[in-house]
């Protein structure tokens, strides 16, 4: 199989494991159930592993650590900064506001690599653009963890295209990871453009729309009580049914060509460019296998315009997230 690549060093596998979901977000797992399925992508061939502090907070950085460290010749570990943590009764819990001032990239950084056991990032992505400390400050900040030998490549999510030229200019950005699917096509709002122009992978995360595109969930009676889907507009009661009609048609269409309808969605990320290396979430052992085998599917110019006009974002009912959320991307 062929590699992709990100930035002029990264090469990896085509599809990325989104580690997110293990311990955070979707109610978790139990550990050795999530080292089970983070070893058989390694014998799979999946090298791009992607996690963040605020993912528990840091408990997916240290259940990554643990399955992968003695992986490590293998595999590209991508993190991410940017958010508030704090020590609380309770343990550590996110705090409102986004922080990418220079002596947290520092302190983050350090922290995540003994949390992980690791003596280099491969990636260090800022999650969120900080409005209130210049990029290019921030950026700095990040190559100097490059220079120090503590990091290899840096990133950006969810980062508009004034942000990512500015970044670039101060030292080269390898990735941008932002949410892209069939139902989400923010990025291409000039995102794409200037990450092929520049020489820059993209990574979507939530390619298969939080697993609605996979047809997985039916009702929000599905999803947990800890299930952060719960509160994103698009997976309201309402908007789960009318969106239903969506990924009726998108399974149709997969059956007609012996797919599942995951296969069919991610398919199509991946005929956007070769330069793009999405990262689906996959708790289960067999839903990750056929995300591996999709890396295999060559789509015909003729099919990704028609998948493509299947599921458009003028169709799908609700917001992929709530005001505040919202207010966080396209910095």
């Amino acid at each position: 199989m062929k590699s992709r690549k990100l930035g002029a060093h990264l090469d990896v596998f085509p599809v990325g494991l989104g580690c997110m979901g293990m311990s955070h977000g979707y109610g978790g797992q139990a550990e050795a159930d999530a080292i089970r399925t983070l070893h058989r992508a390694v014998d799979l061939g999946v090298t791009l592993f992607d996690t963040a502090e605020v993912y528990g907070p840091f408990t997916n950085e240290v259940l990554v650590g643990k399955a992968l460290g003695p992986l490590r010749d293998k595999v590209k570990i991508a993190t991410k900064f940017g958010f508030n943590i704090a020590e609380t009764i309770d343990g550590p819990k996110q705090q409102p506001g986004l922080n990418s001032r220079p002596e947290h990239v520092r302190a983050v950084a350090e922290a995540s690599l003994r949390r992980m056991g690791i003596d280099v990032i491969d990636l260090y992505y800022q999650h969120r653009v900080d409005p209130d400390v210049p990029i290019e400050d921030t950026v700095g900040a990040m190559a100097e963890r490059v220079r120090e030998g503590k990091v290899r490549a840096l990133g950006l999510s969810e980062a508009g295209v004034a942000t990512i030229r500015r970044a670039h200019a101060v030292h080269p950005i390898a990735a941008v990871q932002s949410e892209y699917s069939l139902w989400t096509r923010d990025p291409e709002n000039g995102v794409l453009d200037a990450c092929r122009e520049l020489g820059i992978g993209f990574v979507p995360f939530s390619p298969l729309g939080r697993g609605f595109l996979a047809g997985a969930i039916r009702s929000a009676d599905q999803l947990g009580k800890d299930d952060f889907r719960r509160g994103l507009p698009r997976f309201d009661e309402d908007n789960i049914k009318r969106n239903l009609a969506v990924v009726a048609r998108l399974e149709e269409l997969a059956a007609a060509k012996g797919r599942t309808a995951a296969q069919l969605a991610l398919a199509w990320v991946l005929a956007k460019g070769d330069f793009i290396v999405p990262i689906p979430g996959s708790r289960k052992i067999a839903n990750l296998e056929a995300n591996v085998e999709t890396a295999g599917i060559e789509l015909s110019a003729a099919e990704v315009i028609e998948i493509g006009a299947l599921v458009t974002p003028d169709q799908v009912s609700g917001q992929r997230y709530g005001e505040a959320a919202m207010a966080q991307t396209n910095g």
